[in-house]
């Protein structure tokens, strides 16, 4: 929540738990007048109940008021947690209840039975007392969600089972109206005059299972427990932010309305500070979207280099260098049966179409040097060509290098007619099944464009094709003369 919110939050709160404390002031008086009339057990019961409804409501508008407090000096996390403490007060007062009305209750079935006085006044008491219960349950209820406050929830909880509580009350009573219906010898009317006094031990079984509900959550607030489904629905979300590699890790802590995040997200290596931060800032955003107003603290740590595979990894170098790069190939190559197996790369990369070619030549050397950084030594064959829509990445395959003087011959004269080309050099062909894959270097003039040297490269590529119909993919980089 931010600060300027703390005024209107403060009156909307203190406005809702002061209408509740109204409302139980006048239950309580009510019941307790037709309950002591009447000898009413269950009304009684519900005196009581709403008695310590008073006790709660008035703890819970102390307690908003001072929940909603900014963070001082010596709260630095602000006054939340005297919510999650009231919360605790209410649900103990309400054990403390149960407990007298079970021991009356039992006292009245086996002990020494008290004579009930069913009355219309009653039956209209317990009404009323529902329509106020509806009443107040949603409004309070309806605040509660808006502020995330637990001292409300806990309130619009508790009365709307003080709802379910009143009616069972009411069935208790319309059962003594049956019972003064039938004749003195009947059977069945024992069971119907004892019926108060089983609907109070109802009303007791419904309280107690509210109040421990509420005295759980209250503790695993005050404990920091944390809510599981909270931090998932924030990793989920975190997740999905472009440039976030992992979630590492997620605390979540609520203190009343309140609520702070602490989290850890694993971020590509390389990264300059900026684009970390942005990725950060990104993350933060997502957090607010699950949790409005939540105090969200993330750090960032770069991904290890052995955590990825070697295509994640050449993409995350392309994008620390803020270039486009697809069908990106990754091939293990052996010059002959058990030697060792060498790395080669072979990736397209997209660059402005008017920029002249040694400034495009140059940039991707600096990129190409990152690679190696990153994977070790390697062989990278980089084709330059204007920015146009991306083509998807293809999977690793294995492949052996061959020496072939057709395919050389064949290069060769396919770059003799173009004008401009010279030094095809560091030519690598290799067969992956029935197909061959060639790769190959040639330069032009400097001041070449990117678009003019990427329409030489397609070229080269259609008379290869042309001439060598077994070829399956052609990688043509094109660098300046002078390199």
């Amino acid at each position: 929540m931010q600060p300027h919110d703390y005024e209107t939050a403060l009156r909307e709160k203190n406005a809702a738990a002061l209408s509740s404390v109204l409302a139980a002031v006048l239950l309580t008086a009510l019941k307790l007048g037709v309950g002591l009339s009447t000898n009413s057990l269950g009304i009684l019961s519900e005196a009581a109940h709403s008695g310590l409804d008073l006790v709660a409501a008035a703890v819970t508008w102390f307690a908003v008021r001072i929940s909603s407090r900014p963070p001082d000096a010596r709260h630095p996390y602000g006054h939340g947690k005297v919510e999650n403490l009231s919360a605790l007060v209410e649900t103990l007062l309400l054990l403390v209840t149960c407990g007298w009305i079970v021991w009356e209750a039992m006292h009245r079935l086996f002990v020494e039975p008290e004579i009930v006085v069913p009355s219309v006044w009653g039956l209209g008491v317990m009404g009323v007392s529902i329509v106020v219960d509806i009443s107040r349950s949603r409004m309070l209820r309806r605040v509660a969600k808006k502020y995330n406050s637990q001292a409300l929830e806990a309130d619009a909880l508790h009365f709307s089972t003080d709802i379910w509580s009143s009616a069972v009350v009411i069935v208790g009573l319309l059962a003594l109206l049956a019972a003064d219906l039938l004749p003195e010898g009947s059977a069945l009317r024992p069971m119907l005059e004892r019926a108060d006094a089983v609907a109070a031990l109802a009303v007791c079984v419904i309280v107690v299972h509210v109040s421990l509900s509420l005295g759980r959550r209250a503790v695993d607030a005050l404990l920091d427990s944390g809510d599981a489904g909270l931090a998932g629905r924030i990793e989920d979300a975190v997740d999905a932010q472009p440039g976030v590699v992992r979630v590492e890790r997620t605390r979540v802590r609520e203190s009343g309305p309140h609520a702070f995040v602490d989290m850890t997200i694993i971020v590509a290596a390389g990264l300059s500070l900026d684009a970390a931060h942005e990725i950060t800032r990104q993350a933060e955003a997502a957090v607010h979207e699950v949790a409005p107003g939540a105090d969200v603290t993330i750090h960032f740590e770069p991904q290890q280099p052995g955590e990825r595979g070697v295509l994640d990894r050449i993409r995350c170098v392309a994008a620390a260098h803020a270039l486009p790069v697809h069908a990106v190939e990754v091939i293990e190559t052996q010059t002959e049966v058990g030697a060792p197996q060498d790395l080669m790369v072979e990736l397209h990369v997209e660059l402005e179409g008017r920029m002249p070619l040694s400034d495009a030549h140059a940039r991707v050397t600096v990129f190409e040097e990152s690679l190696r950084a990153e994977l070790g030594p390697l062989h990278v064959a980089t084709h330059i060509e204007p920015a146009q829509d991306a083509a998807e990445a293809s999977p690793p395959a294995p492949s052996r290098l061959m020496e072939s003087p057709r395919i050389q011959a064949a290069v060769q004269a396919a770059a003799d007619m173009e004008p401009g080309v010279c030094d095809c050099h560091h030519m690598h062909a290799r067969r992956q099944g029935e197909d061959i894959s060639l790769s190959f270097h040639c330069r032009m003039a400097p001041e070449t464009p990117v678009t003019e040297a990427h329409r030489v490269s397609a070229a080269l590529e259609a008379r290869l094709r042309a001439s060598l119909p077994e070829l399956h993919r052609v990688v043509v980089h094109m660098e300046p003369v002078g390199e």
